[in-house]
């Protein structure tokens, strides 16, 4: 067979593919077949596969075949897949998954098919989930120190849809909302969307400078702190139990509302007290299940105090109507045997396994992270532009991301953050050197 027409083959399933008549999800002809179809050498058309492979359009699975991927998702929903489609890096977002994961999924779909009360997620959910649900997110919460009947439980549609719930429930347009001067990306634009006026507050130690906070309280009208006292992102701080304390003390003091954000809280080892078991009465604790069994389970939970249940109800039903139940069974089968909590111990030991590679690969750089987080926060030297250094990474086939979306002043700090929980481990070490030439280049 010549060349042109072995490429030829692979430009017909590539445009095919990216145009949508072999969809995401379906199941390509055996070798064997393929081989028969075009009338080719069986090790051509698994040369055909390979190429398709290796630009990220088909997968194969051992035992089942091969399968066309998912190449391309719409902008807006802020994740670029053709970026990573086209052969690029992610150092930029986090979506961690541990081998095995795949098979744990189709298990729990039989094991769910099986169930007696599977017509029942055919149905309308209550707005906040059912209440065996609810109780079942409720001792997940309890293992994590935080007291609270299962009424106080509402479940949604992964961490940013509670605090989207949050914001739409307990927050006005104008309201100023204290935060970081660097900060979560999906709560930036929440804010914007709400129209909420983000107060930026500057670090001391690992957390918030609470003194600013006061006098920020002092001098206007604050209505709400939004934190991540438990593996802050983008900088990995833990903050410590006595500035919690103090944390509460200010909110108390002046009335404000704490949303605590805890998305990533599980991979820390033996954290403080929660903000919510501190303070129950006035915070809004936020969590989900994207990062500690797979960013396609869109299930996440917020716990409240009593009285704002109404509220927070009516806001996923605004926005939702009622609970995913065919996920939110699944995740909660999972709870109940074990398997999260499997998974979350996995994957800190994952996530420290990759800061250990980090700190080789990124060796004399100075960088700010937690050891067991899935980021990594590189300041740049006073000479350094870090768009600079992003683009010259790009051009290398490397996405990292800038401090622009996670900054809330107006000044923005160049530093690059590097997301280490989506690349393959044997790759990573690799690619994070690369990260470090591309900054050596740039430094005078």
């Amino acid at each position: 067979m010549t060349q042109a027409r072995y490429k030829q083959w692979v430009d017909v399933l590539a445009a095919q593919i990216r145009a949508g008549s072999l969809p995401p999800g379906t199941r390509l002809p055996t070798l064997r077949k393929l081989a028969a179809q075009k009338g080719l050498a069986l090790a051509t058309a698994s040369r055909v596969y390979a190429e398709l492979q290796a630009m990220g359009l088909v997968s194969g699975e051992t035992g089942r075949g091969t399968f066309v991927r998912e190449t391309l998702l719409p902008r807006d929903q802020g994740i670029d897949q053709h970026a990573v489609a086209s052969g690029v890096v992610d150092l930029n977002f986090n979506y961690p998954s541990l081998p095995g994961q795949a098979e744990l999924l189709r298990t729990g779909l039989r094991q769910l098919a099986a169930a007696g009360d599977l017509e029942a997620l055919l149905r309308y959910q209550p707005h906040g989930g059912r209440p065996h649900e609810r109780a079942t997110m409720a001792r997940h919460l309890a293992q994590r120190g935080i007291s609270v009947g299962a009424d106080q439980v509402m479940i949604v549609s992964g961490a940013q849809h509670g605090l989207a719930t949050t914001v739409m429930a307990l927050l006005q347009p104008g309201d100023v909302v204290a935060t970081d001067a660097l900060t979560y990306p999906g709560f930036k634009v929440l804010a914007e969307a709400h129209r909420l006026e983000l107060a930026p507050v500057p670090a001391a130690g690992h957390g918030l400078d609470l003194d600013a906070l006061e006098r920020l309280c002092k001098s206007r009208k604050v209505r709400a702190v939004y934190v991540m006292p438990t593996l802050h992102n983008p900088l990995g701080w833990v903050m410590s139990a006595s500035r919690r304390r103090q944390l509460v003390s200010i909110a108390r003091r002046h009335g404000l509302l704490i949303i605590e954000d805890a998305a990533y809280a599980f991979l820390a080892e033996d954290p403080p007290a929660p903000l919510a078991a501190l303070a129950p009465e006035s915070t809004v604790y936020v969590s989900g299940l994207s990062k500690s069994i797979a960013t396609g389970l869109r299930v996440g939970f917020v716990a409240a105090p009593a009285a704002w249940v109404p509220q927070l109800e009516r806001a996923i039903r605004v926005t939702t109507w009622n609970t995913p139940g065919v996920m939110t069974a699944l995740a909660c089968g999972w709870l109940d045997d074990g398997t999260v909590t499997r998974l979350e111990t996995e994957k800190r030991h994952d996530a420290r396994a990759r800061q250990a590679i980090a700190t080789d690969a990124l060796a004399g750089l100075r960088c700010v992270r937690h050891p067991a987080s899935y980021f990594v926060w590189v300041p740049m030297a006073q000479e350094v532009r870090a768009d600079q250094v992003a683009a010259a990474l790009m051009r290398d086939g490397i996405s990292v991301s800038t401090a622009e979306p996670f900054s809330t002043s107006t000044h923005v700090p160049h530093a690059i953050r590097l997301a280490l929980g989506s690349v393959p481990l044997d790759m990573l070490g690799d690619a994070l050197t690369k990260v470090r030439r591309a900054i050596d280049a740039h430094t005078c």
